[in-house]
């Protein structure tokens, strides 16, 4: 499941995004200012930006001060006897299940233009947010039974029947009643304890099985990102993952690229035209979000991206895709590449935005855009997420194998196991410092523009009357001598209207 919630912050720096810009060069050249201004802020912004240890921003990139919030909503089964006899699955969702979101950058080091680190996640249960407990029991699909099953359908009867007595031995049925703390972090299976004794390595995991056991206090791998000291147009962009220029799950070059960034920040001034490109390491594959519509987050202009429908698309409807097959209708993605070949399958939640045949399969689903759809709400300026909500569902496809009695009749069905939606804003003394910087400084300096343009010609307009002043173009002049032809009697000269002495009689000049 991706880890792709992309929000990094920045809080109140003392070198900040948009510096003074001088009065009397912009009131002495008006033009010049105007066009330094746009220059003066560009240089700024990608200066903070950079990933630089001596700079600002590092802190905050290194240890993201946003807080996260990973809610989960598990679907229960309300008929497991029914849909062992070939019924159509009903499904009630629960949840959900609220925990803060921790993620911190660690093994940091240098070289050159890019910069390698490792991700840690550490997730805390929040009760006040959660619709229930950790300790609530659900009825469950057994992912080991359904997955196994799936696993040897090609394989010969008498494997499916040992796998079938193993089952039967140990206790394991298709479906189970856990709390969801077992189902999400994960429990001790005694079948696992047995073959990983007995079979060392037969396996590809050990320990407790859960949908999320290998999330908590763990890392993403170790990702390559480029600085962007050298280009700015790259800075965050991934370079390497595990040493790995591309990936090897899937079935073309262009499945297997690793594009984007790691999907906390992108490059300073995007436009709508820009495809917002990431990887992720959780889904073994590179994503793109496309621009929907400009807006604003609490006063701050952003532009949203969304998922285009072609995300999820099959490679039929989109041929691109084709490297990501075998598929199934559109709207579902199969990652059992990288998921040890179990049957496991990506969607939106409630098969939002997805073909219907799978929403008509299962009772007790209903898609929503407003309820199910993802968004990235980014300043465009800087390149920083101001507000996002990453949405997606885990999903197996299941069915009746023909020796393994745990399947019963069950009809092929995606049958969804849970959604999730990982979500993170900036707020509190960090949102004040953007509205400042990004919003209320350039407001201002917008204005100033305009002071010093007209007062720029006012003093332009005074300095031609100055210089081209050669007779009488001075404000005043005074008659006070009688009887004179001299030149001196219509000299032109400036009085002060307050102290001229008596018998003066000032009068306004014609220029």
């Amino acid at each position: 499941m991706p880890r792709s919630c992309f929000s990094s912050c920045i809080t109140a720096p003392p070198d900040p995004f948009l510096p003074g810009v001088d009065g009397g060069l912009q009131a002495a050249s008006p033009g010049a200012g105007r066009l330094l201004l746009p220059t003066i802020i560009s240089g700024q912004v990608e200066k903070n930006v950079r990933i630089d240890p001596s700079g600002f921003a590092f802190e905050m990139w290194k240890d993201l001060p946003v807080p996260f919030h990973f809610s989960v909503y598990v679907f229960e089964i309300l008929n497991e006897k029914e849909i062992l006899a070939g019924e159509k699955p009903h499904l009630a969702q629960r949840g959900p299940y609220v925990y803060r979101e921790y993620k911190q950058k660690t093994n940091i080091s240098f070289h050159n233009d890019t910069v390698s680190f490792l991700g840690f996640r550490h997730f805390y249960f929040v009760p006040e947010k959660s619709n229930g407990t950790e300790q609530d029991y659900i009825v469950v699909p057994n992912m080991l039974v359904l997955t196994a099953s799936s696993m040897v359908e090609h394989s010969s009867g008498a494997l499916q029947w040992l796998l079938s007595g193993a089952f039967s031995t140990f206790g394991e049925k298709a479906f189970m009643n856990r709390t969801v703390g077992e189902m999400l972090w994960g429990y001790n299976d005694p079948l696992v304890d047995f073959l990983n004794s007995i079979l060392p390595g037969v396996l590809p995991f050990k320990g407790k099985i859960g949908l999320f056991s290998e999330f908590n206090n763990s890392n993403t791998g170790l990702f390559s990102v480029f600085t962007g000291m050298d280009d700015i147009k790259k800075v965050h962009m991934v370079d390497s993952w595990n040493g790995q220029k591309e990936l090897k799950f899937w079935n073309s070059k262009q499945c297997n690229m690793i594009n984007g960034t790691a999907g906390e920040m992108w490059a300073p001034f995007v436009t709508p035209s820009t495809d917002l490109a990431f990887y992720s390491p959780d889904a073994c594959r590179s994503m793109s979000l496309v621009y929907e519509k400009s807006g604003e987050f609490k006063g701050i202009p952003t532009y949203r991206f969304v998922a285009p429908n072609t995300l999820f698309a099959n490679g039929t409807s989109y041929p691109p895709n084709e490297g990501f097959c075998p598929c199934l209708e559109s709207g579902v993605q199969n990652v059992s590449s990288c998921r040890f070949n179990a049957p496991v399958f990506m969607s939106f939640p409630h098969f939002y935005n997805a073909d219907p045949v799978f929403v008509q399969a299962v009772k007790g689903i209903n898609p929503s855009a407003s309820l199910h759809a993802l968004f990235l709400d980014l300043h465009p300026l800087t390149g920083i997420p101001m507000n996002c909500s990453i949405k997606l569902q885990l999903n197996i496809y299941i069915k009746s194998i023909s020796h393994i009695a745990q399947t019963g009749k069950i009809k092929p069905v995606l049958l969804p196991v849970l959604w999730f939606t990982e979500s993170g804003y900036i707020d509190g003394p960090i949102l004040s410092t953007y509205y400042t910087q990004l919003v209320l400084m350039p407001s201002i300096f917008e204005y100033l523009q305009y002071i010093l343009i007209a007062l720029g010609g006012l003093l332009i307009v005074i300095g031609i009357i100055i210089v081209t002043g050669k007779g009488r173009n001075f404000l005043f002049w005074s008659n006070n001598k009688k009887g004179k032809e001299s030149k001196e009697v219509n000299q032109p000269h400036s009085e002060n209207l307050i102290s001229a002495p008596n018998g003066i009689v000032l009068q306004e000049a014609s220029l």
